[in-house]
C-alpha cells in the first residue's frame, strides 16, 4: 500500500472539507428557501381565497340582480296574462248575457207564433165551417136557376164562354188597334226624322251595270289583228280570261261578255295592253293575261284597304279585306256591291248614332252585310247565312255576325245593330234606281201579292198599285165588319212579311164601304 504524500492528503482533506462545507451550505440554503417558498405559497394562498370570496360575492350579487329581473319579468307576464284573462272572462260574461236575452226573446216569439198559430187555426176551422155553408147554399141556387133556366150549369158555362170570347176578340182588335195608333203616333214622327236625317247626311251616286263592256278601238284593222290568223288570237285570249269577246259590225267597238266582272275586267286590261303594244299572239297573250290577273288581285287588296281606311275601321282580317275589294265587280240588281255596302255602312253608322248605340260596330256591320255573295266557295246557303259563317271564321264580333246573318230574317235578331243593318239595307236598296229588278220577278211579285190577299173570306178585289209598294184590298161591306177589316189588314202584313221577300216596305189598305145606287126616271 502506498502512502499518500502530504501535500496530496493536504488537497484531499481540503477537497473533503469543501463538499462538507458545501453539503451544509446546501441544507442551510434549502431550510430557508423552503421557508420563503412555503411563505410566499401562504400568502398567495390567502390572497386567492380573497380573490375567491371577492368573486364568490360578485357572483351571488349578480345572481340575486338576474333573480330579481327574472321575477320582475315574470310578474309582469303574469300580470298581462291576468289582465287578459280577466278581459276575455267580462267578454265571455257579455255573450252570455246576450245569449241568454236572445234566448229569452226566442221563446217569447215562439210563445207569439204558437198563439197566433192557435188563432189561425181557429179562422181557419171557421172559414171551413163558412165555406161547407156557402157551398150547400150555392148548390141549392144553383139547382133552383138549373130548374127556372131549363139549362145544366155546364151548357150555361159554355154560352156564357161564347159570349164573352166573342166580346173579348171584338175588344181586342179595337185595343190593338188603337195601340197601334198610339204607338205609330208617338213613334212615327221620331222614327221619320231618324230615317230622313240618316239618308240626307249620306250621299250616294247610282250606278246601273250589267253583264257585258265595251272596249274602244280607233279602227276596224285592229279587230282582225285581235282575231289572228284562224281565230288563234281571240280563241287563246277567251280561254285565257272566261269572257265572250264579240267582234260584228258596230263600227269602233268590242264587246266582252261575260257574267263575272273580275273576268271581263281582266280581259278588257288585257286587250288595251295588247293593242297598245302591238305585238298580238298567243304566246304574248298568256303573258298579258297573267300580269293583268296579279294586277288585278293586288287593285282587289288596294281597295279593299282604301274602302277600310276611309271608313275608320280596323283589326280587320286580310281575307275580309280581299273580300271586300271583290265586292268592287259585284253587282246586285245592277247596283254595285261595294258602293251598295259602303253606303249601308255610312246609314247604319248614322242611325246608331241617332238612337245612341255604337257607330263604330254598326258601320261594320253595315261593311260586311253581304259578305256572302263575293265568298269564293259558292254554297247553297243563303248569302246572309254563308257572309255570317264566313265572319265568325275571321273572330268577328257575335253582334256583327247576327247582323251579317239577320239581315234577311233567316236568323233571329238578338241585339240592336241587326234590324238597324236591315233597315239600312233597305234604304240603300229602295233608292230610286239603285237596282234594276227582272221584269218576270217583277210580275211574280205583284200576282203574288194579289192572290195573298184573294185568300182572305170577304175580299173582292186587290189591286197592287205604286210599283208593287202599295197593296189595296176592297171588301165586302155586308160579309166583313169594320173590326174584321182590321184583323184581315194586319194578318196580311204579317203574312207578306213571313212569306215574301221584297225591297223597302208595302202599305196594306183594306177598304170598305157602301154604295146605295138608284135612278130617277
Amino acid at each position: 500500500m502506498l502512502l499518500l504524500s502530504i501535500p496530496t492528503l493536504s488537497i484531499i482533506i481540503a477537497a473533503v472539507a469543501l463538499v462538507v462545507g458545501l453539503a451544509v451550505g446546501y441544507l442551510v440554503t434549502s431550510t430557508a428557501l423552503r421557508k420563503a417558498v412555503t411563505k410566499e405559497a401562504d400568502a398567495y394562498l390567502e390572497e386567492s381565497k380573497e380573490k375567491a370570496e371577492v368573486i364568490k360575492k360578485e357572483r351571488i350579487l349578480q345572481a340575486k340582480e338576474k333573480f330579481l329581473e327574472m321575477k320582475n319579468e315574470f310578474e309582469k307576464t303574469t300580470g298581462e296574462k291576468k289582465r287578459e284573462i280577466q278581459k276575455n272572462e267580462n267578454k265571455v260574461n257579455q255573450l252570455q248575457q246576450q245569449v241568454n236575452q236572445q234566448k229569452d226573446e226566442v221563446l217569447r216569439k215562439a210563445k207569439e207564433v204558437q198563439a197566433a198559430q192557435q188563432r189561425i187555426d181557429a179562422q181557419q176551422e171557421s172559414l171551413t165551417k163558412r165555406k161547407a155553408e156557402l157551398d150547400k147554399i150555392y148548390e141549392e141556387e144553383s139547382k133552383k136557376l138549373e130548374s127556372i133556366s131549363g139549362l145544366s150549369v155546364k151548357e150555361a158555362k159554355d154560352q156564357l164562354v161564347e159570349l164573352i170570347k166573342e166580346d173579348a176578340q171584338a175588344e181586342a182588335m179595337v185595343y190593338v188597334k188603337e195601340i197601334t195608333e198610339d204607338a205609330k203616333m208617338s213613334a212615327n214622327q221620331t222614327a221619320k226624322k231618324i230615317v230622313l236625317e240618316t239618308i240626307q247626311r249620306t250621299a250616294a251616286e247610282v250606278a246601273i251595270e250589267n253583264t257585258v263592256s265595251v272596249f274602244n278601238i280607233e279602227n276596224d284593222e285592229i279587230k282582225g289583228r285581235i282575231i289572228g290568223r284562224e281565230g288563234r288570237n281571240i280563241r287563246a285570249l277567251e280561254s285565257l280570261t272566261g269572257v265572250e269577246i264579240i267582234i260584228d259590225d258596230s263600227p269602233d267597238a268590242i264587246l266582252i261578255s261575260g257574267f263575272d266582272p273580275i273576268r271581263r275586267e281582266i280581259a278588257r286590261l288585257s286587250l288595251q295592253k295588247l293593242v297598245t303594244d302591238g305585238r298580238i299572239h298567243p304566246a304574248r297573250i298568256e303573258e298579258v293575261v297573267h300580269k293583268v290577273e296579279k294586277q288585278v288581285e293586288q287593285e282587289i287588296i288596294e281597295t279593299g284597304k282604301r274602302t277600310v281606311i276611309d271608313l275608320g275601321l280596323h283589326n280587320m282580317a286580310p281575307d275580309l279585306i280581299k273580300m271586300i275589294g271583290r265586292m268592287k265587280y259585284r253587282s246586285s240588281y245592277g247596283q254595285n256591291l261595294l258602293q251598295h255596302s259602303v253606303e249601308t255602312a255610312k246609314l247604319c253608322s248614322t242611325m246608331a248614332a241617332e238612337l245612341g248605340l255604337n257607330p263604330k260596330a254598326a258601320k261594320r256591320a253595315g261593311l260586311l252585310h253581304d259578305l256572302g255573295k263575293v265568298a269564293e266557295n259558292e254554297d247553297e246557303l243563303p248569302h246572309a247565312i254563308l257572309g255570317m259563317k264566313v265572319a265568325e271564321k275571321f273572330k268577328e264580333k257575335p253582334d256583327i255576325c247576327n247582323a251579317i246573318g239577320a239581315h234577311h230574317d233567316e236568323i233571329e235578331m238578338d241585339n240592336l245593330i241587326s234590324p238597324i243593318v236591315q233597315v239600312c239595307d233597305a234604304i240603300s236598296g229602295a233608292r230610286p234606281g239603285a237596282r234594276r229588278e227582272v221584269v218576270e220577278a217583277y210580275i211574280q211579285r205583284l200576282n203574288k201579292l194579289e192572290d195573298m190577299a184573294m185568300s182572305y173570306q170577304g175580299v173582292v178585289k186587290t189591286y197592287a198599285i205604286q210599283a208593287g209598294r202599295e197593296l189595296r184590298v176592297i171588301v165586302g161591306a155586308d160579309k166583313v165588319s169594320d173590326a174584321e177589316a182590321d184583323r184581315i189588314a194586319y194578318d196580311l202584313s204579317k203574312q207578306i212579311q213571313t212569306e215574301m221577300t221584297y225591297p223597302g216596305q208595302i202599305k196594306i189598305t183594306v177598304i170598305r164601304e157602301t154604295r146605295a145606287v138608284s135612278y130617277a126616271k
